[in-house]
């Protein structure tokens, strides 16, 4: 009940999240059918980039501020620019103030069929979502807490999907809390693309995470990790992961552009990585 995304808004695991859910929301939308997407840990939806908070620690500087009207070469450009678009046109004299949150960038991206439910669990901060999106009978605004949504709001009406979680790794159990919410998830919409986002940190359990996941014995699972600086001198964010479920065909081969050029300009020392592969599915690579 504590975290607030403020202050971190904009920064280099906003960049790749964003990105991302950009790229699934329009193969989504190549097809007529109306689809949903569920955001189980919305946020407030929109965050002002010269705010005390977002400026005393100005990680936006080195995330966004890093891409955002710089020269991109043109293979990544493509895959960035609809995320890019969006943020350009919060921000339409030029500048960066204003940044979406996950809500408002979905929003900015659905068709006039598509629906969003957003959840929320801190009442200061569902109340500034309910108001951001208040008249908006395209999106469901729930205080709620986002785990729950994993039963309650699946499948959705339309039958297609994207749920998108993005928990904020507060407690202890987070991750085996991640691998058990898509577990019962999936059972109920196994149709549904899912992203799920988590934090790589000195001593996060990433590979029994990863193991976690793969013994759900989901068909296709792809994974995207991007770390900016070594996790050694720092018990802070060092990078971050997403885990896609169900992605589209083509998503693997942007990743392969996308995250090294993410690699080279976010970068924060020398020893930034970036990776994506396949947890299950296509190209599962052996264990040492």
């Amino acid at each position: 009940m504590n975290y607030r995304h403020i202050y971190h808004a904009g920064n280099f695991a906003d960049v790749l999240k964003h990105a991302v859910l950009a790229r699934l929301i329009v193969y989504m939308a190549q097809k007529d059918k109306a689809f949903r997407v569920l955001d189980t840990h919305a946020g407030i939806g929109l965050y002002d980039l010269s705010s005390e908070e977002a400026q005393k620690t100005g990680e936006w500087v080195d995330g966004i501020g890093r891409i955002l009207d710089t020269d991109i070469p043109a293979k990544a450009k493509a895959i960035l620019e609809p995320y890019l678009t969006a943020v350009r046109d919060l921000n339409p004299d030029g500048g960066l103030t204003l940044y979406p949150g996950s809500p408002k960038l979905t929003r900015m991206l659905m068709r006039p069929q598509d629906r969003l439910s957003a959840m929320e669990l801190h009442p200061d901060d569902y109340e500034t979502l309910h108001r951001l999106f208040d008249g908006d009978f395209q999106s469901r605004i729930t205080e709620l807490d986002g785990w729950l949504a994993l039963g309650a709001h699946l499948p959705p009406k339309e039958k297609r999907g994207i749920v998108l979680v993005d928990p904020p790794f507060e407690i202890a159990g987070e991750y085996e809390r991640l691998a058990d919410g898509l577990h019962k998830a999936y059972r109920r919409f196994s149709g549904g693309t899912f992203c799920l986002w988590y934090p790589l940190k000195q001593g996060a359990p990433i590979a029994e995470f990863h193991a976690a996941l793969q013994a759900l014995e989901i068909p296709k699972m792809l994974c995207a990790e991007l770390s900016v600086r070594s996790d050694r001198d720092t018990t802070g964010l060092s990078g971050s992961g997403l885990i896609i479920v169900n992605p589209p065909f083509t998503l693997k081969g942007e990743l392969d552009i996308l995250l090294p050029f993410l690699k080279d300009r976010l970068k924060q020392d020398r020893h930034a990585s970036a990776r994506a592969f396949w947890l299950r599915g296509e190209e599962v690579p052996e264990r040492d």
